[in-house]
């Protein structure tokens, strides 16, 4: 690593009716720019600082807090947290901060909206990468179903016991929830400041209205969202991630891998949800090559 620090701006960017907070890592990019789309929906841009390394490597990395998270504003009404939204904010940030053909980056919900983007804006694109991202919800959550099957049984009869009162706020269902992050969210211990930090500031709004009370009872507005046959018409150079103990599983990365024609899949076998963590240096690498063959 140099001893330059990586140049640090930030702002808020008025777009469509909103005012959206963004930051830009590394100088103008000589590289190009990778333009991160952080999960939720509901986190903040905060658990993808990690890509921060690419600034090192002669790339700009640049983040922003969708609509209702973070240091974003909170929407009026809760009807106007959608993919559609999210892809359209999008589109008015890469061109409210002139940032040209992106390298668009997607983690998790991050990564089924930058997919709905390479469909509805391929001209804004250089690259794709998806990161434990998904484009079937409902293959998602069966998938999701049989992770928490597999949890030791006092955890998940503690889920069920509860999820059948409809008592997602109990003290001892959130313990129990926890548990299934700690195996499939992030396995360091302990976790990054960043990522607990996101997790801590999760737009309660944007994430019960989309998402729902927790990672794996997704039954929001998202829930019978599947992008899937439509992924073939997605021609720019795509690399697709996952870790081996992800909530978002391997069959998900797979079933997007084979949907995009000459797309790249890499599996991080130490890592669960968060490889750009849990295995850090190695997913660095990875990243770079794939950006390199494809300036």
């Amino acid at each position: 690593m140099s001893d330059n620090l990586p140049e640090v701006r930030e702002g808020i960017l008025p777009v469509n009716g909103y005012r959206l907070y963004w930051k830009s890592v590394g100088d103008s990019g000589r590289k190009g720019t990778v333009l991160a789309l952080h999960g939720g929906p509901g986190a903040t841009h905060d658990y993808l600082l990690s890509l921060n390394d690419l600034a090192e490597h002669g790339y700009r990395v640049v983040y922003y807090d969708q609509l209702g998270c973070g240091r974003s504003d909170l929407a009026r009404r809760t009807t106007e947290y959608t993919v559609e939204r999210d892809v359209a904010d999008l589109e008015a940030v890469r061109t409210g901060l002139r940032l040209d053909q992106v390298h668009l980056f997607g983690s998790s919900y991050g990564g089924m909206l930058a997919i709905a983007y390479a469909l509805a804006h391929p001209e804004g694109l250089r690259s794709l990468i998806s990161a434990s991202g998904l484009a079937d919800v409902p293959l998602t959550v069966r998938e999701m179903q049989r992770l928490k099957r597999e949890l030791p049984p006092p955890i998940r009869d503690t889920l069920e016991r509860y999820e059948a009162r409809g008592e997602f706020q109990n003290p001892e269902y959130l313990t129990a929830v926890m548990e299934f992050y700690r195996r499939h969210v992030c396995r360091l211990d302990p976790w990054p400041t960043e990522l607990a930090y996101s997790l801590d500031h999760m737009s309660r709004p944007k994430y019960g209205t989309m998402n729902g009370p927790n990672e794996f009872t997704i039954i929001g507005t998202i829930k019978d969202w599947n992008d899937t046959p439509r992924l073939g018409e997605i021609r720019v150079p795509t690399l697709v991630t996952a870790g081996r103990y992800d909530e978002i599983t391997p069959a998900v990365a797979e079933s997007i891998h084979q949907g995009i024609r000459g797309s790249h899949y890499e599996l991080f076998t130490e890592s669960s949800h968060t490889a750009f963590w849990e295995e850090r240096v190695r997913y660095l690498q990875v990243l770079r090559d794939f950006l390199d063959r494809n300036p």
